[in-house]
């Protein structure tokens, strides 16, 4: 069985194949991470890779040609993981509204915070009552 997602991301030109991918390694790992180890849906809405718990809400990557320098996580833009994720992580990440993490090509990804940002959305209904999402502000770790 071909996994849409896959299959999806196989059609961008090879330097998105790459990022996407990478995207793709760090939510699966963030996870498998989480004490619960969320079984993660991988399948297409709107035809971008969507990646689905049971728990959580929906993740979507992707590459637009009409920005061709950038790629993003898109969050559903009603919850509040993307304003929490702007209260945790203020200048670390580029934010499109309350719907997206936006990254540049050139630029390194801030993995470890990336990981708690998924983390968080793969659990966001069991978490969403919780202050910042139940997750520690990273200033207040030392």
């Amino acid at each position: 069985m071909t996994n849409p997602a896959l299959a999806r991301i196989a059609t961008y030109p090879p330097h998105v194949q790459e990022h996407l991918l990478r995207l793709r390694s760090l939510l699966l790992a963030a996870a498998a991470a989480l004490p619960d180890a969320p079984t993660v849906e991988e399948t297409l809405k709107w035809n971008e890779p969507t990646y689905l718990t049971r728990y959580g809400s929906t993740i979507r990557l992707d590459w637009k040609p009409k920005k061709p320098e950038q790629y993003a996580l898109y969050f559903k833009c009603t919850s509040k993981l993307v304003p929490t994720f702007r209260q945790l992580y203020e200048d670390r990440f580029s934010y499109e509204t309350t719907r997206a993490l936006v990254f540049c090509f050139d630029a390194p990804l801030p993995e470890e915070a990336l990981k708690v940002c998924i983390g968080l959305a793969l659990r966001y209904h069991r978490v969403k009552h919780l202050p910042l999402l139940g997750a520690v502000p990273p200033r207040s770790l030392g």
